[in-house]
């Protein structure tokens, strides 16, 4: 949740007479239901009007939520402008939320600039459903049997194999120069989703193709989802985008996105063979009688949560080496040990516990989504004694909970070792550790994404030895982290390949 985006002049627009008999009416309508619910969380008093936005802080809004809890408990309330937003930040309560409650508290928070326009993205892909309905189930089990089922992943395995060996050739032509990590791992995850939709690479490592601004398009996406909207804070401004929101993302989900993969899917749609056995996911769209908004939709969704998350996550993944030397050499021991061929395969990850290991363990300490995406209240309910009022935000705080000294040993410390043994895993089964989430609303992709994930890693740890430009100590590498939906390093990574004296073959 980014607030740097309100200015002052918004907030003085609000500051009118008229709001304050809005406020006066909730006032009684909650006094009224406080005889028949028990009371909200506990929280942070809020300020007249605005609530608590100021007080949640204009960045990292996942840490200053954390030492809220610290003060008022495990599950807390605030209000941000006139509306409230509950907070869990604990093992207990994220199973409350997510397991017990997950029936009545798997809506989905969508602006209501999106709801009240036409249809574009809302409920027409799972992020933007609002409700876990029929719609929603549909649209997760194409996800779950066409694109990301065991049977999918086992087809479209070799692709993301040859894709990885192209970054691996990549970065050896490019040996010795500065590298910004985050960049070139972008690149690879957007041409396999590419393939494994289009057939098509999007864009080539010099920046060439037709999905040369999907990054930047992504980027400046998550951001404007980040951003509080005026209507959604005080619902008495909801006919007015007083600040332009809905106009600036609809550009760039149907132009700057949807007009990259456009001419792909209309040759699709002329071409009409779909009787072949090689499909990819837009083919059995089309197949399946989807229109062109119904798959950009989709694609949207699809290119905007599988290609930043997972770059950011391999950037921390080799950070994290970089900076526990002795982590970074069990680590190349046992790839080096396991790995037999000139390349590494995903049939070989299973061989690599102690680099699955590593990879929970940046997960832990960096989690893609640290609030995970936020959830709404379909139904009002009690959670952990305390009243959850329909249609309220409710966040789940698993930054707080991966670095709870509660539940981990030493938890601000790099210790794979915690994981070797354990039979905690990123399914969504174990609330003290949920970088996926958990429920209906987890992450479908999680599969795909440890996969492709692990299969990068090895191959740099195997193809290549790694320096920091400027002969700096590792551990002086600035960990300082920067949140709107997904959390990235606020100072990106430069790395320095050289082929080590292994198995790379140009």
């Amino acid at each position: 949740m980014n607030l740097e985006t309100i200015t002052t002049r918004e907030i003085i627009i609000l500051l009118i007479p008229w709001p304050l008999m809005f406020i006066f009416i909730r006032m009684i309508i909650n006094r009224i239901s406080s005889k028949y619910y028990p009371p909200l969380p506990p929280g942070p008093y809020p300020w007249p009007i605005i609530g608590n936005i100021f007080q949640i802080g204009r960045k990292n809004t996942h840490v200053h939520l954390c030492k809220m809890s610290e003060l008022y408990g495990p599950l807390i309330s605030l209000r941000i402008g006139q509306r409230v937003l509950v907070v869990a930040s604990s093992s207990a309560a994220a199973s409350e939320i997510l397991r017990t409650h997950d029936d009545v508290l798997s809506g989905r928070d969508v602006s209501r600039l999106l709801q009240d326009k036409k249809p574009t993205v809302h409920n027409m892909n799972l992020v933007f459903t609002s409700e876990c309905d029929d719609n929603w189930r549909f649209l997760r089990n194409i996800y779950k049997t066409e694109l990301l089922s065991g049977k999918a992943l086992e087809s479209n395995a070799t692709m993301r194999e040859e894709k990885v060996i192209e970054m691996v050739k990549y970065l050896a032509s490019k040996e010795g120069e500065d590298i910004v990590i985050k960049d070139v791992m972008f690149v690879t995850a957007m041409n396999i989703l590419g393939n494994a939709s289009l057939s098509i690479d999007l864009v080539d490592y010099e920046g060439n193709g037709i999905g040369s601004g999907v990054m930047d398009a992504v980027r400046r996406l998550v951001m404007m989802i980040a951003q509080p909207q005026l209507p959604d804070m005080f619902p008495i401004l909801g006919p007015w985008d007083l600040q332009d929101w809905y106009k600036q993302v609809m550009h760039i989900i149907e132009h700057d996105l949807g007009s990259v993969w456009e001419d792909s899917i209309q040759k699709k749609r002329s071409r009409g063979d779909f009787g072949s056995s090689s499909k990819d996911f837009v083919d059995i769209l089309i197949e399946k009688g989807f229109s062109n908004q119904q798959i950009n939709a989709l694609m949207e969704e699809l290119f905007a949560a599988g290609t930043e998350t997972t770059s950011l996550t391999i950037e921390w993944f080799v950070a994290e080496l970089l900076k526990n030397k002795a982590a970074m050499q069990k680590v190349r021991d046992e790839v080096m040990k396991q790995i037999s061929g000139n390349v590494v395969k995903e049939s070989d990850l299973v061989r690599l516990p102690y680099l699955e290991a590593c990879f929970k363990e940046t997960l832990r300490l960096h989690p893609a989504g640290p609030l995970l995406i936020p959830r709404k209240a379909i139904e009002t309910c009690e959670v952990m004694g305390y009243t959850i009022p329909k249609d309220i935000q409710i966040l789940v705080n698993v930054w707080a909970i991966n670095r709870d000294p509660k539940i981990w040993d030493d938890p601000l410390k790099f210790k794979p070792e915690r994981f070797i043994g354990s039979n905690v895993s990123y399914k969504g089964n174990d609330f003290g550790y949920l970088p996926f989430g958990s429920g209906r609303r987890m992450c479908p992709g999680e599969t795909m994404a440890s996969k492709l994930i692990l299969l990068t890693v090895a191959s740099l740890i195997f193809n290549f030895d790694w320096y920091i430009p400027g002969n700096i100590n590792p551990m002086e590498i600035n960990m300082d982290e920067e949140m709107d939906i997904a959390m990235y390093k606020k100072e990106p990574l430069h790395v320095i390949f050289k082929i080590n004296n292994g198995h790379f073959k140009n």
